[in-house]
């Protein structure tokens, strides 16, 4: 969709209007024109409180015009903040469906706004447009009634320079959409060998891209991920992916890496998931390598003065008489060995090894991973708040801080050597499950035994987050692409120069 930025004028023609009003109920300038105008609106308004959220649609003559308005409430100002802000557009964007309008326009006459105006107007379009997306690519005779309407906003404020602030937050929501495309593929279409040519692409962004298919993984001890996908009839592979947007840093600088889980379709292996809705729904557990990718994207796309490494590794977890057993042992990339007690607690070896790798190449300062790893993180927390497990404080608060503002919220969850207890195993150095309860916590401290010591890492755990059956403010039912604007906030605010 497009946004076309304005000086304010008086009302205009197009098919919609949207116009702001805070619960003081003052009525914009354009509305006292003339006294049937005002006495009509005022008769509309009896019962309109202008509380947040609220929405009044009117029709309402104007100077000899009948013009359509829908009328917002933002409640009070003073409480609006970059997440309602971005709720209320949000909300706009799924009024604006619901009344078939393909071009609105918003008009920012308010004095009361006019003090955060480029503050306000940046942060609604941002939700406009998070809102308004769909995943119809597979739709034939139903493309009608899945699609969205709207397709162009003009905006008339005061200050259309906020046309510049807002061209940066888009390209950040541009790849938030590129997310949630890669997590909405079926398993058929996005496989370990597609999700390649989907990183090559990248390189004409600038950024470096390097494949490790299966005869590297094995020359270099990558074990653990060739596990995971050794019952597919497809590749398994690690993918590095290089933005150096900070020509300033010295060559010993180190970057910040992230890594994300690329499981394309997870059956569990010969630990088969159950039949039904949530075997089906496995082909977004490559959400965390969806982020990854997406948001080297973005950092790419937004000429990002940063230098930051994203690793991905892609495998399918399949039941075959080549997959690996219940009770067999394996040796990671580190030099650990691994007894895997079920193969349904997959991603946990695949991150390992491009962990390891990541660590061995790069040697970053920060590395923080993505991976819709364990349902038992739904169980503790919902699908409102990701978990998140640290070795540096530092990191955990940053982290916090970031997904407050952007709304993509993290809840830290503790990592204790008592948990250790939990993974130990009789025959290995490491049990890939724990014995019983806390499923989530084992699985990050199965994560932590491959961090090492001069490395500050977050492991975030998207498996609540990462897709929502009932949608949510600022994304459809489906992918929600949650972590992009997350982690791009997190190196705005603390390391891009």
């Amino acid at each position: 969709m497009k946004f076309l930025f304005n000086e304010l004028t008086s009302i205009a023609g197009g098919k919609l209007s949207i116009v702001f009003l805070s619960d003081i109920k003052i009525l914009p300038s354009f509305l006292k024109l003339n006294t049937k105008a005002v006495t009509e609106t005022l008769k509309m308004f009896e019962n309109f409180n202008c509380k947040f959220g609220e929405m009044l649609v009117a029709t309402i003559e104007i100077e000899g015009e009948i013009k359509r308005f829908l009328f917002c409430g933002t409640g009070s100002v003073d409480k609006l903040n970059r997440v309602k802000i971005q709720k209320l557009g949000g909300n706009i964007a799924d009024k604006l469906n619901s009344l078939k309008v393909s071009e609105a326009g918003i008009f920012i006459d308010n004095d009361e706004l006019r003090d955060k105006e480029d503050f306000f107007v940046e942060n609604i379009c941002e939700g406009i447009k998070l809102k308004n997306y769909v995943f119809d690519k597979y739709y034939i005779s139903k493309k009608d009634k899945h699609r969205i309407y709207l397709e162009k906003i003009n905006i008339y404020a005061n200050n259309p320079s906020v046309e510049k602030l807002f061209s940066e937050r888009e390209k950040i929501i541009n790849s938030t959409h590129f997310a949630r495309d890669l997590v909405s593929e079926p398993g058929n279409t996005l496989n370990p060998d597609s999700f390649v040519l989907v990183c090559k692409e990248l390189e004409e962004l600038g950024i470096k891209v390097k494949v490790i298919d299966k005869k590297s993984l094995k020359e270099l001890g990558m074990n653990a991920i060739l596990a995971v996908g050794q019952g597919s009839d497809f590749g398994t592979y690690a993918i590095s992916m290089e933005w150096n947007g900070d020509k300033s840093s010295n060559k010993g600088d180190r970057p910040i890496a992230f890594i994300g889980k690329g499981v394309t379709f997870d059956t569990g292996g010969i630990n088969l998931k159950p039949s039904g809705a949530s075997l089906s729904m496995m082909k977004y557990d490559m959400g965390g390598a969806a982020v990854v990718t997406a948001l080297i994207k973005s950092l790419a796309q937004r000429k990002a003065k940063i230098n930051v490494v994203g690793m991905i590794g892609l495998a399918e977890n399949m039941p075959s008489s080549s997959a690996q057993r219940p009770g067999d042992v394996i040796t990671s990339m580190s030099g650990q060995t691994i007894e895997v007690d079920n193969t349904d607690a997959e991603g946990r070896l695949l991150l390992a090894d491009v962990m390891w790798y990541a660590q061995e190449n790069f040697k970053p300062k920060i590395m923080i991973d993505l991976a819709t790893l364990t349902g038992a993180i739904i169980m503790a927390l919902g699908y409102h708040n990701a978990g998140i497990f640290s070795n540096d404080d530092d990191l955990a608060n940053q982290l916090h801080k970031a997904g407050e503002e952007v709304g993509e919220r993290v809840w830290r969850l503790p990592l204790d050597e008592f948990y250790d207890d939990l993974i130990n195993s009789k025959i290995a150095d490491i049990r890939n499950v724990g014995k019983g309860g806390a499923g989530s916590i084992t699985a990050a401290q199965f994560l932590k035994r491959f961090v090492q010591k001069d490395c500050a890492w977050a492991h975030i755990d998207i498996a609540g987050v990462n897709w929502l059956d009932e949608g949510g403010d600022l994304s459809p039912k489906g992918a929600t692409g949650y972590g992009v604007r997350l982690l791009n906030e997190f190196l705005i605010r603390n390391y891009e120069k």
